[in-house]
C-alpha cells in the first residue's frame, strides 16, 4: 500500500507532500541522535571524526576544545566551519543511517541556550576529570558548538564507510597482566 492509496474502511486516500516527507525525515534523525551518544562529523575535506554529543531542542551539542592536547574532543576547524557532515548509526540494527548536514552555530555563555545545553552534557559526560568544576573549565577552554539538521538528510551509503582512523597520542598503558587461567582447561570430576 502506498500513501495515496485507500486506506480499508473506505477512508479517503492520504496525501504526503514535500512537508510530510520532511517530517519523516525529522523524526528518524531525532530518534536516531537522541538513541546515541556518537556521531562522526566530517569537516570541509577531513576524514570523519568521532565525536560525542547530546540531543537537545532539535540540535546536536557537543563540547569542543579549541586546541590539540586538551581534556575535551578536538575537532579542527569546526568552530570556524558554517556546515558539517553528520553521520550516525542505530543503536538498535548498528547499521548507518542516512547522513545528514548541519549549520554549525559557536554558542557563547550569555546565549540563553548556553545553560541548558552545559547542564545536559555535563550530566551526559562520563569520567569527568575534574567533576563538578567541568562546566566551568568548559566556558574557560572550550566551544559550545551547535549542529543544527538543514532540514534535509542524505541518501543512506552503498559502502560501508570505512575509513583510515585518525591518529592518536592515545595509547595503552602497556601489556596486559599475566593471567594463568588463560588457556587451561578445568577438569572435571
Amino acid at each position: 500500500m502506498t500513501d495515496n492509496d485507500a486506506l480499508p474502511g473506505g477512508d479517503a486516500p492520504r496525501e504526503r507532500g514535500a512537508e510530510g516527507a520532511l517530517l519523516e525525515e525529522g523524526a528518524l534523525l531525532e530518534e536516531g541522535a537522541k538513541k546515541s551518544g556518537l556521531l562522526w562529523l566530517t569537516v570541509g575535506t577531513t576524514p570523519p571524526r568521532p565525536v560525542w554529543h547530546v540531543w537537545l531542542d532539535g540540535s546536536s551539542w557537543l563540547v569542543a576544545a579549541r586546541e590539540d592536547g586538551a581534556v575535551e574532543q578536538f575537532v579542527p576547524g569546526l568552530a570556524e566551519a558554517g556546515r558539517a557532515l553528520v553521520d550516525m548509526r542505530s543503536k538498535d540494527k548498528g547499521g548507518r543511517l542516512p547522513g545528514w548536514t548541519a549549520e554549525v552555530a559557536v554558542v557563547a555563555p550569555d546565549d540563553p541556550a548556553y545553560e541548558p545545553a552545559v547542564l545536559a552534557l555535563h550530566a551526559a559526560r562520563l569520567n569527568a576529570p575534574d567533576g563538578e568544576e567541568q562546566p566551568a573549565r568548559w566556558a574557560r577552554e572550550c566551544d559550545l558548538i551547535r549542529l543544527t539538521p538543514t532540514g534535509s538528510a542524505r541518501s543512506a551509503p552503498r559502502d560501508a564507510g570505512r575509513t583510515v582512523p585518525v591518529g592518536s597520542p592515545a595509547v595503552t598503558r602497556g601489556a596486559s597482566p599475566f593471567n594463568l587461567s588463560i588457556g587451561r582447561l578445568r577438569r572435571r570430576g
